[in-house]
């Protein structure tokens, strides 16, 4: 969200991180540190600065490549963390600005008809300095 202090979107638009007040629905790629390569959807409305962070999933399909990709890891760790799930679905800056809602994306967010959680697990955020006590880390078991 555009005023939390520990989002990319704190300081308004800037080249790096225009996806974020764009249409809801596109994927805001970035690199940490200069080193792994990270991932978000958009989720406002056009010109509000908000996205979510896609820190892990659960492997359906494509877990072979998967498995190359990050070659020698366990599968429980091959999409356990922002930087090991864009490696294992090869998403790199390339993707920035991808439409995750179009049928022909490479990369599809879908609704698989699943009520969302009533109680999701939430904890503390990790890996930032500002806002760290703010609850927006969200997960399900």
């Amino acid at each position: 969200m555009q005023d939390d202090p520990a989002s990319h979107s704190f300081n308004g638009p800037t080249p790096r991180n225009s996806v974020m007040f764009g249409r809801a629905g596109r994927l805001y790629v970035y690199r940490s540190y200069g080193i792994h390569w990270c991932a978000n959807v958009a989720t406002g409305a056009d010109g509000d600065g908000q996205a979510v962070l896609l820190r892990a999933l659960v492997p359906i399909t494509g877990v072979e490549v998967m498995q190359s990709r990050r070659a020698g890891r366990p599968d429980r760790e091959l999409c356990n963390g922002p930087g090991k799930l864009c490696a294992a679905l090869g998403i790199d800056g390339a993707d920035n600005g991808l439409d995750l809602t179009g049928a022909s994306s490479a990369i599809r967010i879908v609704d698989d008809g699943a009520a969302p959680p009533t109680d999701p697990l939430v904890g503390p955020r990790i890996g930032i300095t500002r806002a760290v006590d703010t609850p927006w880390r969200f997960r399900i078991s």
